[in-house]
């Protein structure tokens, strides 16, 4: 059957302004010789998306009667409740694309809007919904999952830094390599993760960069041992190269 391409009219029979609406102008002649009444169509009929056609003519109809759609006769807007079950009822294009703009507005068929307004307003089918919703879940569940792992560093993070003012002054137990290692890899996996992101694009933490990080420190735990900002940049570069050595 030949294809006709979507053509574009000044005003349309409810019908046929529907049958464009669902992508069957090709049909267009099979389906005007197969009923009997443009307004109250067969339940079923050979023809694809049949249903999704009735559905269009339906939702004219109902804008008509309730009066968020002009009609009248051959293109003039009347507006006489007499020619609702006439066929010669017509809908302006100017009218049709301004009520499917506002009630409609995830509809874009191609006999009522540009290749332009189609692109600028795209439309999102049942099966893309779900896929951003599915996705959308993923997203979710990666986030809080990392906001777990968050917390425990914080609270490793903390704890570290309760730790901070009384190994220093254990002058009879010096920290051993293997442990030194251990700490400088949780501060430079602690830092690491502080500076960036989930995959799906939330940051971690507030902290933007290392200077931020040191000067929040400072300005919370000043008067602890080490906590200076010479002495953390220092520390926090030493955990970056150990982190990166170790990997």
């Amino acid at each position: 059957m030949h294809k006709d391409p979507p053509v574009s009219k000044v005003f349309y029979r409810p019908i046929e302004a529907a049958i464009r609406w669902a992508g069957l102008l090709r049909y267009k002649q099979d389906i005007l010789s197969a009923i009997s009444s443009p307004r109250e169509l067969p339940l079923t009929l050979e023809c694809p998306r049949w249903d999704e056609l009735r559905l269009c003519t339906d939702r004219i109809y109902d804008a008509i009667i309730n009066q968020e759609l002009s009609y009248g006769r051959n293109g003039i807007t009347l507006n006489d409740e007499a020619l609702l079950e006439s066929d010669d009822l017509t809908v302006r294009h100017v009218d049709l694309k301004r009520w499917m703009r506002m009630h409609y507005p995830e509809h874009r068929p191609a006999f009522l809007f540009s290749r332009s307004e189609r692109i600028a307003h795209p439309v999102i089918t049942l099966e893309t919904g779900q896929a951003l919703l599915v996705e959308r879940q993923a997203l979710k569940a990666d986030l809080m999952q990392c906001r777990r792992q968050m917390q425990e560093l914080q609270e490793r993070y903390d704890g570290l830094l309760k730790q901070s003012t009384v190994i220093p002054a254990c002058n009879q137990c010096p920290i051993s390599d293997r442990a030194e290692t251990t700490y400088l890899n949780i501060i430079g996996g602690m830092l690491e993760l502080m500076l960036s992101q989930s995959p799906s694009g939330v940051p971690y933490s507030s902290f933007r960069t290392q200077e931020a990080i040191v000067s929040a420190m400072v300005a919370n735990h000043g008067g602890a041992m080490g906590i200076t900002e010479r002495t953390l940049n220092g520390k926090f570069a030493s955990a970056k190269r150990n982190l990166r050595n170790a990997m």
